[in-house]
């Protein structure tokens, strides 16, 4: 798996200026209202770039205007990531937007790597319209589009054809997935018969969730066979799930417990349930992308499932970048420092981020757990 290594994000709501080493479990903590969603939604805004979703994205997040910071006299938004190549140099991959007239323009875009050169490779170096990149058919070097560009859209997410690390990492950004807290209300779909039909993930809503442990039942049993442990350590009377068919096309799911004769359907389960059976899926899916961010993932958690939850965070990294935000310091008992990230306003109201094992906490550490240090205060993040 390739590895994202940083991620600068600048002018983005509170995110006015902020450098952060990235590593494979990224547990963001802190008040409300530093920065933690922002984070979640500035690399959901650059996955979109590589995906050609910009404008969509931008316009979901209420346009640019609503998400640059206002606390400085630029209104330009300003994102970079850099990926690890196995071999060679970094791949660095930055994006500015910035307003123009009622909408935005691409003010600059530049993906290039140093490959042991003073002056770095340019595969994509576009500023103010001018866009050039690197043709790798025919005459090489940077060269203006041949088809029809559009310019509220990246040019990485346009050109045709590059060579396999920007197109790895074109891959790599466009693939992000970003989960909130699941629907359970009474007709949510994850309480609902669901369609038979192959699928890779249980679906942000839920919807997916029956199909999805169905066919990994037929198809790859030992990682289901997993995902039932999982549930059998976190609820000590569960005993298995069950397919039966609804009708033509529909399967619906069903939880059977000792001690109960007849088994529980899935809009009989609690919230707490249905949640960490949606996130034991979620977390143990062969289809996870690249990236992946969970929101909140503690809501209607009881205290016991927390620790369960972290295993699966930590199980997880092995295939994704796992990027979680929480309020929940039970959560961050059953974590290392080496693992969270505490985001905190400083006096001019821009955001902070810091890794909590570079705070010199070792001496609290050995007196006390990571929640207890988060709550007296010794990280910051608190309101």
């Amino acid at each position: 798996m390739n590895k994202i290594n940083r991620l600068k994000i600048g002018g983005f709501r509170r995110l006015h200026a902020i450098d952060l080493p990235v590593r494979p479990l990224m547990v963001l903590i802190g008040a409300n209202g530093v920065g933690k969603t922002s984070l979640l939604d500035a690399l959901s805004l650059l996955s979109a770039s590589a995906a050609g979703e910009l404008t969509g994205k931008l316009s979901e997040l209420g346009g640019l205007a609503s998400i640059t910071t206002r606390s400085t006299d630029t209104s330009e938004l300003s994102l970079l990531v850099d990926m690890e190549v196995p071999g060679y140099e970094p791949l660095e991959y930055q994006i500015s937007v910035a307003p123009k007239g009622a909408g935005y323009s691409i003010s600059k875009e530049i993906l290039s790597q140093g490959r042991g050169r003073p002056i770095p490779f340019k595969h994509i170096d576009s500023r103010g319209g001018e866009i050039r990149y690197y043709r790798t058919d025919g005459p090489r070097g940077l060269v203006r589009p041949d088809w029809d560009h559009n310019p509220l859209e990246s040019s990485l997410s346009q050109v045709p054809k590059m060579f396999r690390e920007p197109e790895e990492l074109r891959r790599v950004l466009a693939s992000a997935s970003l989960y909130h807290v699941l629907d359970v209300g009474v007709r949510a779909p994850v309480k609902l018969p669901q369609q038979m039909k192959p699928a890779t993930l249980p679906g942000p809503d839920g919807s997916e969730l029956v199909p999805y442990l169905y066919y990994l039942r037929e198809s790859d049993s030992g990682r289901f066979d997993a995902i039932v442990d999982s549930l059998k350590a976190a609820f000590r009377d569960f005993e298995g799930l069950s397919f039966p068919p609804v009708a033509a096309g529909l399967l619906t799911m069903t939880w059977k417990e000792r001690g109960f004769p007849k088994p529980f359907y899935m809009h009989e389960l609690s919230e707490g349930t249905l949640r960490f059976l949606w996130l034991a899926s979620l977390l143990q899916s062969p289809g996870l992308s690249t990236i992946t961010m969970i929101d909140e993932p503690e809501v209607s958690l009881h205290p016991e499932l927390l620790s369960l939850l972290a295993d699966l965070m930590r199980e997880a990294v092995r295939h994704t970048l796992l990027v979680v935000a929480t309020h929940s310091d039970r959560l961050i008992r059953f974590l290392r420092p080496e693992e969270v990230v505490v985001m905190d306003v400083g006096g001019d109201g821009a955001a902070t981020a810091t890794w909590a094992d570079t705070m010199n906490l070792e001496a609290w550490l050995n007196e006390y757990g990571l929640d207890e240090v988060w709550r007296m205060g010794r990280m910051g993040g608190r309101s």
